[in-house]
């Protein structure tokens, strides 16, 4: 039976891995942009200092996926245009959703410097925490508007499958990000140490490069020469300005939904102490590198589903749907063992304090658990996607997180006293209820237009 379901599905394996594998590496670089931070933070700065990283990281990451949201709404709309090969319209698009995505990023940095940052004062966190933090979330806060103008382009490569480029820009922008970290946290060639403000400094010029350097290779490059012919200003309009937010704007309210619940859940653990903070922030690391790895092969998915879908190409629609989540399911398997197995490892990437390193190790058990419900419902949600089915995942999002996640975390990790355990009980009870949500959706959907071929 193994044999002939790999028979079956093994062109959409290989086909789905090729468009993904870049894209994850990609997709990782948001993460590892903050994973270096904390890595950094912790070894050369102490452990009050990385619970401030922690705090911001928590907060800035809920600013981060609704811009991340709105700029997916691009890449689905390219690839049905490309399936279509409706050419013209693809630099149509171009315009209006870098239009889109600046005016976005320039709302979310007034919403951080005029709200969050004044937020964070009430919010019953240590004041050593928030003194260290502020700084830091300033800078990020700079940073959202390059970042989006790198994402405009991403989306838009990766859309017309050109998925290697924006790899290679997020390596070497992460390998910049970590060199500068350094430099500026530690204090060298002669600069003062900044502490927790040097990852937010290296964090803001690593965006600028990064969106300078993938703004020249689209424009310029002959790969795209048939695609941008129309990518001009006279184009602007509302009616694809308003295609465009139809999708990202959903998309960026799932994103949020799950974000927000764990940046509660980061903020429900600050009120029991530093330790616990510092402990979640690990934990939460790791979890989010394989949480991107997952969505790199749900934007893989969006993609294929997208072409299919412009070419009316039902049948190889599902299949390679299916087919998405058998990758996930078994990549997904083994980062869980790897997480059980690990557990009393992986936090020294992050910490020499022992008492950090204790409780994350119980929360990487319980992050190894929760591992197969992420990706299969971000995989859903990418499926989801390429059809055009935003609307009613979104509010499955909702339910699974806000109306049973949290409050379930609180009443077993604050009312019932399980502590920083019992929150993170209830964020993967949440996970588990869209996980199987998403995936009766997708049957449902995928289903009727395979039925229709």
């Amino acid at each position: 039976m193994l044999q002939t379901l790999y028979s079956k599905y093994k062109p959409y394996y290989s086909d789905n891995l090729r468009l993904a594998m870049p894209i994850v590496v990609s997709q990782l670089g948001h993460t590892l942009v903050h994973m270096a931070d904390s890595v950094i933070v912790g070894h050369f700065a102490g452990t009050i200092q990385l619970a401030a990283v922690s705090l911001v990281n928590s907060l800035f990451m809920l600013v981060l996926v609704l811009g991340l949201g709105i700029s997916y709404g691009l890449t689905p709309l390219i690839a049905r245009e490309t399936g279509s090969k409706n050419y013209d319209e693809c630099g149509k698009l171009l315009v209006n959703s870098l239009l889109l995505n600046v005016f976005t990023a320039v709302l979310l940095y007034c919403f951080v410097h005029f709200g969050t940052l004044i937020i964070i004062d009430h919010i019953g966190q240590s004041p050593e925490v928030v003194a260290y933090a502020k700084p830091y979330l300033g800078y990020l806060a700079v940073s959202i508007i390059p970042l989006m103008v790198f994402q405009t382009f991403k989306q838009f490569a990766e859309g017309l499958g050109f998925t290697k480029q924006a790899m290679f820009v997020s390596i070497w922008g992460n390998l910049i990000n970590v060199i500068l970290g350094i430099i500026f946290v530690k204090g060298m060639f002669g600069i003062a140490p900044m502490g927790v403000k040097g990852v937010g400094l290296s964090t803001l010029i690593d965006r600028c490069l990064m969106a300078v350097v993938m703004c020249i290779y689209i424009l310029r490059s002959q790969y795209f020469k048939a695609y941008i012919k129309s990518f001009k200003l006279k184009y602007l309009n509302r009616q694809l300005g308003t295609k465009i937010v139809k999708i990202g704007a959903p998309v960026a309210l799932q994103y949020s939904f799950e974000i927000s619940a764990f940046s509660g859940a980061a903020i429900l653990i600050g009120t029991i102490g530093a330790v616990e903070q510092a402990a979640h922030q690990v934990a939460i690391n790791l979890a989010a590198i394989t949480y991107m790895l997952a969505s790199g092969i749900a934007s893989a998915a969006t993609i294929k589903t997208g072409n299919n879908l412009g070419k009316k190409n039902f049948i190889d629609l599902r299949n390679s749907a299916v087919a998405s989540y058998h990758v996930i399911i078994g990549f997904m398997s083994l980062t869980a063992l790897m997480f059980v197995l690990a557990n009393h490892i992986l936090p020294y990437i992050y910490t020499e304090d022992l008492a950090v390193i204790h409780i994350a190790a119980q929360l990487l058990i319980i992050a190894g658990f929760f591992q197969l419900f992420d990706g299969t419902q971000v995989v859903g949600l990418g499926v989801l996607r390429g059809i055009g089915d935003v609307n009613v995942p979104t509010l499955i999002t909702f339910i699974a997180y806000w109306i049973i996640g949290i409050p379930l975390g609180y009443l077993l990790g604050i009312k019932l006293g399980l502590g920083v355990n019992g929150i993170w009980y209830g964020l993967t009870f949440g996970l588990l209820t869209a996980s199987v949500l998403l995936f009766l959706r997708f049957q449902k959907k995928t289903k009727y237009l395979a039925s229709h071929a």
